[in-house]
């Protein structure tokens, strides 16, 4: 039973990601999902949330309009769709469901 994030890298400022966040041995699609980052020095901060049917989202303010949170059930894995991506949005991003945490995904935004 875990979560396993990719999807993260090197992106020059204005460019895009999508994160994937795979589920293994349960069914992803029956919990809320979120993905969390966390900057150097900084505490961990939710970023977007996706309910179970995927029928409602949650966005902190600071990547409102950017960044789309979405799942696919017939994978098991809910992604993170980050356009229009800054410098602060370097961290390491992580994937929350069902009281499990996945190890994370680097993203470095930087020219």
């Amino acid at each position: 039973v875990q979560l396993v994030e990719s999807g993260g890298g090197l992106v020059q400022p204005g460019g895009s990601l999508r994160l994937s966040c795979a589920a293994s041995g349960f069914t992803l699609s029956s919990y809320f999902t979120t993905w969390y980052r966390q900057a150097p020095g900084k505490e961990r901060e939710l970023v977007a949330t996706i309910t179970s049917s995927g029928s409602s989202t949650n966005y902190a303010d600071s990547v409102k309009g950017r960044f789309t949170i979405s799942r696919d059930n017939i994978k098991n894995t809910v992604y993170l769709q980050m356009n229009s991506l800054k410098p602060e949005d370097t961290a390491v991003y992580y994937c929350y469901a069902r009281r499990l945490w996945g190890k994370g995904t680097l993203v470095t935004v930087s020219s």
